[in-house]
Parts: structure tokens; sequence; C-alpha cells
């Protein structure tokens, strides 16, 4: 079995006037996001502004989120380019009883698969008893998984490398491993993924789609007609129109003012994106009163 299976929402961030994280607040969202249907969140992923947020808050935000009900269903990313800050900041993490997370590996170098390993093996030689999701992702990261390096990596650590995030979508179709987890970063993904064998999805976007994720993964579980996919699908490509991060704050932000709050370079959508965004979401019947699924 896959130790990562389902619906996974890249959670946001939430941060106050100051541009501080706003601890508490994140994790209510993380946690009414499980409440709407996500299997679980990855929090602290790209969505989440993780390269821009300091390492002393994401400390803050563990030592808070271990008293959740929830704990068991987050995945922590660690969005640092420092190796040595991202050992302390996994120490910290399974001091608390977390040992998932999801690890991109560091921008701005040019590198090659030999230089991943060698990245991977440092971490997991010290963490044994970590679950690591490796994060494809060669947009942010100058740098794309092969298949080849994600089958050495996870030979090589079986028990620690159990899974990718796919959003350079060049794995999921083609890597088959046993007893691995795959999932592209998009619901547009979703339907074809668990078709041929994956194990579902970590987006930005099911930060507002959820409950439509959740009824795609479940009725194609249970061999039931897809009422849903097309809608869901359209959503995300709406999305895709623009910056998610700038996208998904400007449309949550409809709600909860706190989400106008964002880290430069960073920004909300221009009216005019805004605009084009609310009145073309409006056209698929998908506003912020209506997320549920009916």
């Amino acid at each position: 079995m896959s130790e990562i299976k389902g619906i996974y929402a890249a959670s946001l961030s939430i941060l106050d006037n100051n541009l501080a994280l706003n601890v508490k607040k994140t994790i209510n969202h993380a946690e009414y996001l499980i409440e709407q249907g996500c299997h679980g969140v990855a929090i602290f992923g790209s969505t989440g502004q993780a390269q821009l947020i300091s390492i002393s808050e994401k400390i803050q935000l563990v030592n808070k989120l271990v008293e959740s009900k929830y704990r068991e269903k987050f995945i922590l990313g660690t969005g640092l380019n420092s190796l040595s800050e991202t050992i302390n900041f996994i120490k910290i993490s399974m001091s608390q009883k977390f040992n998932k997370f999801l690890i991109m590996p560091p921008a701005y170098y040019k590198y090659g698969d030999e230089e991943v390993i060698s990245y991977y093996s440092r971490i997991v030689e010290k963490f044994p008893k970590s679950k690591i999701i490796i994060y494809n992702f060669e947009k942010l990261c100058g740098y794309k998984f092969s298949i080849e390096c994600v089958k050495k990596l996870a030979s090589k650590f079986p028990d620690q490398i159990i899974g990718v995030k796919d959003s350079s979508y060049n794995l999921f179709e083609k890597l088959k491993i046993k007893n691995f987890s795959i999932l592209p970063g998009s619901e547009a993904k979703l339907l074809k993924a668990l078709e041929i064998g994956c194990s579902g999805i970590i987006t930005a976007t099911c930060n507002v789609t959820g409950p439509l994720a959740r009824k795609v993964y479940e009725d194609f579980q249970n061999k039931k007609k897809q009422t849903v996919n097309e809608k869901l699908c359209n959503v995300r490509i709406t999305f895709e129109q623009f910056n998610l991060i700038s996208g998904l704050h400007t449309f949550l932000s409809q709600k909860d003012s706190s989400f106008i709050n964002i880290l430069p370079t960073l920004s909300l959508l221009s009216e005019k994106d805004k605009k084009k965004l609310f009145e073309d979401l409006k056209k698929l019947d998908f506003n912020i009163d209506n997320l549920k699924v009916a």
C-alpha cells in the first residue's frame, strides 16, 4: 500500500498585517481543508510561500501544530535551500512527532541526478525514521527529476523515500514503483492519474476545490459515474491563467481579509485579472459560498 493516498491540499499560509506568519489562522485554515474533504494537507509547500517564510516562524507553527487533532494528516514542506537548516527543521519537527516531509532540492544552482541523490541521502541518513515525498517542480528549483533518479532513491531508501509530488508532469504517467505514492500537482490530472494507478494529488487549488476533488476520487474508488470532474478541471484551468498563489489569496480574501496579506515579491491579482477570474468562475457556477459539492 502507498503511504500517502487521496486528496491533499498544498495549504496557504496566512499572514498578519506586518507580514508575519499568523500561526493560529494558518493552522485553522489547514484544519478547515481537511474538514471540507481533503484527506490531508501539505504545509509550507510552494503554495504556502515556504521559501519566503523564516525558519523561526515555521518552527513556531510546528510547535502549535502538534496540538491539532488532525496532526497525523499533515505533511510538512521544508522550503529551505540550506541543507543544515533543512536538517534542523526536520529534527525539530520529528521531536514533535511529525515524520512526513515534502522536500524539493535546492534552487538556484545547477546540478544533476547524482548530486540530488547525495542531497537526499544525507537527509535520510540523519533521519532514518522520516518519510519523504520528493517534490518534482523544475519551474521553481531548476531541476527536473528523471525516472531513473527517482527509482534509484526509492531503491536505496525504500522505507524513507515513499513518494513523489509531480508538478513537472514528466513522471506520473511512466513511473512505476511498488508501494510508492505518485501524486501529480493538478486536479486536471487527477482522474487520468487514478486510472493509471497513481495515489491521488497534492495541489494548490485544493484550497478551494477540495470537496470537488474528493468526490472525483471517491466516485472513482467506488466505480461510480463521474459527475463533477469536468467542473473540477475547468476551475483548475481558470486559476491557472494567473499565478496560483495570487489567485487563491485574491479569491479567499472575499471571505477573510487576512488573505490579502502576501509576502513580496508575490502580490494579489490586479483589478483587471481579479475581474476576469471572478467572471470566469461565475460561468462555472463556482464561488466562495458554494464550494461544497451538492
